[in-house]
């Protein structure tokens, strides 16, 4: 069809904020008189028979539609995203197989939807009338009450009129003595200190000299490059790659421009914003899923606005609405907490790569155990010693074959030894709660989730078992409903079980146990526990991978890698490097303190390849075998590997669905494995 003119009026292009994949825009719309929008504004538009948000991908002069077969807008509402952003989702919905709607929805404003919008307050100030009354000019009375509240104004400045008393403050504005105002109220996320900050930087050493030397000259050569420079900076743990970040952020702010810090988990966020926070200010905002959604609202805002300048937070965080950015750093850039798990399935680290090139930014990723894929492709930076000058500590693998308790009796011993010199130990056990699973010892019934195909988990404190997957939960059973046996058995441990042995072993008084883990409670109260743990004399801390996770303790001086070679048992090419990771980073926790350093690794494997490799802390070796051994298999980076999953209720139809994929693969002359079969999950 003919392109319609609009003369004078121009129309938008809008896609409709809907999940479903069976609508594809963009669908024009009449931009109306006196409305003013631009690409990524966020509208509300009549859609088919109800209203939908929607957000502008292009603005143009004609349509293929004739003008009054366009409908208007209902309403511009608050802050879209920018055009950048826009453009960012359209390729991310090409690149992860998704919809532009899907994209542009983790780029919004949170809580745009709902039509979220600033928090007012009633602020109080003193006139120049208040001023003149309070320090005794124009005979003005007041009662001693009125007194304080001008006097508290003057010392205080604007103050939310709440926090003194609205009544007699309004009693004040109708003599013209106090102005009262409504202004916006930022939420602001609570900070918790966590671990050593600084607002000044300390020495560096002539390594980390060197590697922020590089970084900043990249910073002034690579500004609005087409292809800017990409860093690796690999560096033992407790070489100081925070500071280099740090250093890094600071000549980005200098020279003007805004920067990104990404970090792999929520439960790190606190420690790493603390340090950042504690340099430059309020310049620094957070952004993450544990904050309230007015909080996240009102740090976007403070970012899109640019109050703040250098954003902080996990994975989602590198959609921040940040303009002109200068540097996004990766942190621990092997996890694989960056790849998202919903639609679209991004991958953090290649987001961040496009928004750099866009921005004709630095890209800098950090790890002390980094991915193959990235020592092939990125100039290295190298950090091989420690800020302190320490060693790396000893690390003893103790094999585990033959024996059914959960602690060996060496490391039984050496935490003992550190509770009479009154150290600290780290202790990772990679399974959160009591026992792995419950068994009848008559029949050998197993407690299975009734949604998936995964035995239930018991957890003693919640009196309950329960699945990781889907959330089920039933109570303990008493007995066994097949054969009613009251003889149930529990298998296997998890952190909870351990955490209550520890304390039973070591006595409570004098060494403290801590428990850090996806069940210990919500994200303020593992930051506290972090606090407490930090504060603490003496004790243990107990958890998940995420105690292995870039904290900073330096009077640390024992680390414990229960059942290490569980993540060998993973059906997974990365399995090897997982676990070298986590074995290598746990050791890093341990050895910058007064007494001394040891590492105990507990496992069924201790020859092992990768524990072999994490035991004599050679990054560079494990690197080169797995780069090695990936080239002979064509695993990434020789080769790419595409996953599709077919899901449905009916087994039959996902395996039909998959074998048919198989064969239009097959025809197009592509190397194919399986299908393969997957355990029931959530009812699929």
């Amino acid at each position: 069809a003919p392109l319609q003119s609009l003369s004078s009026q121009m129309i938008a292009r809008v896609q409709p904020l809907t999940t479903t994949r069976a609508v594809r825009g963009p669908f024009d719309y009449r931009i109306g008189a006196g409305q003013a929008v631009q690409v990524g504004s966020l509208l509300r538009v009549p859609f088919g028979s109800r209203s939908s948000l929607g957000v502008v991908v292009e603005l143009a002069e004609r349509s293929e539609l004739a003008p009054e077969r366009l409908a208007e807008p209902e309403a511009v509402l608050g802050a879209g995203v920018s055009a950048d952003l826009v453009e960012l989702a359209e390729w991310m919905a090409r690149e992860y197989c998704s919809t532009p709607a899907r994209a542009l929805g983790l780029m919004l404003a949170p809580g745009a939807a709902a039509g979220m919008r600033a928090r007012l307050a009633l602020v109080a100030e003193l006139t120049p009338a208040g001023h003149a009354a309070l320090n005794g000019g124009d005979d003005v009375r007041l009662t001693d009450r009125q007194r304080g509240l001008l006097a508290a104004l003057s010392q205080q400045g604007p103050t939310v009129a709440a926090e003194l008393d609205t009544s007699g403050l309004r009693r004040l504005e109708g003599r013209g003595l106090v102005a009262l105002t409504r202004r916006a109220r930022p939420r602001r996320p609570v900070s918790h200190a966590v671990g050593a900050a600084s607002a000044t930087a300390p020495p560096l050493t002539d390594e980390q000299a060197a590697a922020l030397g590089e970084l900043q000259a990249a910073l002034g050569d690579g500004a609005g490059a087409d292809r800017p420079p990409e860093f690796l900076l690999q560096g033992v743990t407790g070489s100081g790659k925070t500071e280099v970040y740090l250093g890094a952020v600071q000549a980005t702010l200098a020279a003007g421009r805004t920067a990104i810090v990404l970090v792999p988990e929520i439960a790190l966020t606190p420690q790493v914003l603390w340090r950042f926070q504690a340099r430059f200010g309020d310049v620094v905002a957070v952004l993450h899923s544990a904050l309230s959604v007015g909080e996240r609202h009102d740090e976007w805002m403070r970012l899109r606005t640019g109050e703040a300048r250098v954003c902080v937070g996990p994975r989602s965080a590198v959609f921040a609405p940040l303009q002109n950015i200068g540097l996004i750093v990766v942190d621990e850039e092997h996890e694989s907490s960056y790849k998202h798990e919903g639609d679209p399935r991004y991958d953090a680290r290649t987001v961040a790569r496009r928004r750099a090139r866009r921005h004709g930014a630095v890209l800098v990723v950090g790890s002390a155990t980094p991915r193959p894929e990235s020592v092939l492709v990125m100039r290295r930076l190298r950090l091989t010693q420690r800020v302190d000058g320490r060693p790396m500590p000893a690390v003893e693998v103790l094999d585990m074959r033959g024996r059914n308790q959960p602690l060996h009796p060496e490391t039984r011993m050496a935490l003992a030894d550190l509770r009479r010199a009154g150290g600290k130990a780290i202790l990772l056990l990679n399974r959160r709660g009591w026992s792995n699973f419950l068994s009848c010892r008559a029949c050998g019934r197993v407690w299975l989730c009734p949604n998936c195909e995964v035995a239930l988990v018991l957890h003693r404190n919640a009196s309950a078992v329960a699945c990781h997957h889907c959330g089920h939960r039933e109570r303990v059973p008493e007995r066994c409903p097949a054969c009613a046996s009251v003889s149930v058995a529990r298998h296997g441990a998890g952190t909870e079980r351990i955490e209550h042995e520890l304390r039973e072993a070591l006595g409570e008084e004098h060494f403290p146990v801590f428990r850090l883990d996806a069940d210990s409670a919500s994200l303020p109260e593992r930051a506290r526990t972090l606090q407490r743990f930090e504060a603490a004399p003496a004790g243990v801390l107990v958890g998940t991978q995420m105690v292995a996770k870039g904290h900073d303790f330096p009077d640390v001086s024992l680390g414990v890698v229960l059942d290490a070679d569980q993540t060998l048992r993973f059906p997974d090419f990365r399995a090897e490097e997982r676990t070298f990771a986590l074995i290598t980073q746990l050791a890093g926790r341990t050895g910058r303190g007064a007494l001394g350093s040891r590492v105990l690794v507990q496992t069924l494997a201790p020859d092992a390849r990768p524990i072999t490799f994490a035991t004599r802390h050679d990054s560079d070796g494990f690197l080169a075998d797995e780069l090695e051994r990936r080239a002979a298999l064509r695993y990434p980076p020789s080769a790419s590997l595409i996953r599709i999953v077919c899901s449905a209720e009916e087994e039959a139809l996902a395996r039909d669905t998959a074998t048919a994929i198989h064969a239009e693969l097959v025809s197009l002359d592509a190397a194919v494995l399986g299908p393969a079969p997957l355990f029931r999950l959530r009812g699929r």
